[in-house]
């Protein structure tokens, strides 16, 4: 299922992701004459910067969601493009030196399928890197919308809900990408818990993008209700002494060469 989200406000909520994805970028060593594919680019903030290090080079961002999409072409120049597109539908052949990810593919379902797709769409010596979500990751809002849920308001609209997040551990994910035809391949977990400097930073976050999937299979009235409850619970459950609120955030990071 495609979730829809909103390009602008994702933009203003999710400065630790931005964190994350600077960190990979810096740490990829680009010459500046790579071809890019950065998957899930979300409001292409991430993708800009990749641009800004390819001044021979290039850099296509893609994501499923068009209000993201319509904020990353904010961001289009010479060399950073951007296009609507499903990271299950890849069909690239040969093109990029660099297949990029950041805070993106726990949303994908089918990682057989993606690593077949990202081996083909990368060039002789081509690199992968990815961060994404691993188990462990955000365990109190897990817990609270999976208890929201199962409140009878809502239980009836949840019967046939299919679960949004691929999240393995770091054993899972190394098994599988081993039986692929990359080399030189490393995976690594790494806690990156963060802390929300106010109940406005926290909603904010829960809204854009975590609470989206749950909002959809809800008419407008209910959907006011689920997210009023899931607020309420995770302010109260994560709030710390000093006014702040945490959360705990696991993330699986994969290298691996072609």
């Amino acid at each position: 299922m495609r979730f829809e989200f909103d390009g602008d406000r994702y933009t203003t909520a999710s400065s630790h992701q931005k964190q994350w994805g600077a960190k990979l970028i810096a740490e990829l060593g680009l010459k500046g004459d790579e071809r890019v594919l950065d998957l899930g680019c979300g409001d292409g903030v991430l993708t800009a910067q990749l641009g800004q290090r390819l001044p021979q080079g290039s850099v296509l961002g893609i994501d499923a969601s068009r209000g993201m999409i319509q904020t990353a072409r904010t961001h289009a120049c010479s060399n950073v493009s951007f296009e609507l597109m499903d990271i299950n539908d890849l069909h690239f052949t040969c093109e990029f030196d660099v297949v990029f990810s950041n805070a993106t593919l726990h949303w994908v379902k089918d990682h057989r399928r993606l690593l077949v797709n990202v081996y083909r769409a990368l060039r002789a010596d081509g690199v992968l890197r990815f961060d994404f979500a691993g188990d462990g990751n955000c365990r109190h809002f897990i817990r609270v919308v999976q208890e929201v849920m199962r409140q009878d308001a809502f239980a009836a609209s949840f019967r046939q809900f299919d679960w949004p997040w691929y999240m393995p551990d770091v054993r899972e994910y190394r098994s599988l990408l081993s039986r692929t035809p990359f080399r030189d391949a490393r995976v690594w977990v790494e806690d990156a818990d963060q802390y929300f400097p106010s109940a406005e930073a926290m909603i904010g976050w829960i809204e854009q993008p975590s609470i989206i999937p749950f909002l959809q299979h809800l008419d407008e009235q209910d959907g006011r209700r689920f997210r009023d409850r899931a607020v309420e619970s995770m302010l109260e459950r994560t709030r710390q002494a000093d006014g702040r609120y945490w959360e705990t955030f696991r993330r699986i990071n994969v290298f691996a060469r072609k």
